[in-house]
């Protein structure tokens, strides 16, 4: 995929979870081949996973593999700190590991919802919350959380599903302010992809709800995840941004980081965050 020359991504550190196959996978190779150090998590796909890191490693890539069930909040901090303790460093986090399990809400049973949520939701708390650490210590980072418009739409058969997205959306948002002050910027992305794990996602099309089948490829979602890392010099968070067609989620652009940092060094705080800052700062 053609990629612009101020990419970002030379020199980053990355961590993407579920890189084994799908976006995961497209994120992975987009970001490895514009020269940033990549290590992906994978639960399952061992196969799938070697795959991916012989294929970099051939193409003089950087890239390598963890076997991490991002619902294991330990194992979650400890594959963490082992890149951090390697790379000295975490520039980009993305959030990709989800699983679906669609039915009839009266028809689930337990592990249908504890595994969705567990996995979508849990997961990125685990993960993001071992990572950012390391951001504010640097005072920079970038972190994207994938969701889905299910999150804002449900579908039927999907409550567990849309529940889980619904939860990462409102963690974007929350987060997104929580770290500004330490310039890391947190951007949710709900989008219809080609992937499995979105083949069950439903939109009204001439008035009638469609099971969609024929979507954006991965390459059209990482477009987005460019320009996020590219921007995210000038963008604090994005809250939603959906990529495809009618499917347009909201952006929203809180201040640019140099902009605040200019104004926190003159002393200069917006009053409506003056006791935020002050107490991020008191920590």
């Amino acid at each position: 995929m053609a990629m612009t020359p101020d990419s970002g991504l030379g020199g980053k550190v990355a961590i993407v979870t579920g890189g084994s196959r799908g976006i995961g996978r497209a994120i992975v190779e987009l970001f490895s081949a514009e020269g940033a150090d990549v290590t992906f998590f994978y639960r399952g796909q061992v196969a799938a996973a070697h795959e991916v890191v012989a294929a970099a490693q051939s193409a003089g890539a950087k890239v390598k593999a963890e076997q991490v069930d991002v619902r294991d909040s330990k194992a979650c901090a400890a594959a963490v700190d082992c890149v951090a303790e390697r790379t000295g460093r975490i520039d980009i986090l993305v959030n990709n590991a989800g699983v679906i399990r669609d039915n009839q809400l009266a028809a689930m049973d337990d592990e249908d919802v504890s595994l969705v949520l567990d996995t979508n939701v849990g997961g990125v708390f685990n993960v993001t919350r071992a990572v950012v650490p390391h951001m504010i210590v640097q005072r920079a980072g970038k972190i994207i959380n994938l969701s889905s418009v299910a999150g804002e739409k449900g579908g039927r058969g999907q409550t567990n599903y849309a529940a889980s997205k619904g939860a990462i959306n409102a963690f974007t948002r929350a987060l997104a302010v929580e770290l500004a002050p330490r310039k890391i910027t947190v951007n949710g992305e709900p989008a219809h992809t080609g992937q499995r794990i979105s083949f069950g996602d439903r939109v009204d099309v001439n008035g009638k709800p469609v099971r969609l089948r024929i979507v954006p490829p991965p390459a059209r979602i990482i477009d987005f995840h460019v320009r996020v890392i590219a921007d995210a010099g000038e963008i604090l968070g994005v809250e939603e941004c959906a990529v495809e067609g009618e499917l347009r989620g909201l952006v929203a652009v809180a201040k640019t980081v140099r902009r605040m940092a200019d104004r926190e060094r003159e002393g200069h705080h917006l009053p409506r965050r003056q006791g935020l800052i002050e107490r991020i700062n008191r920590v």
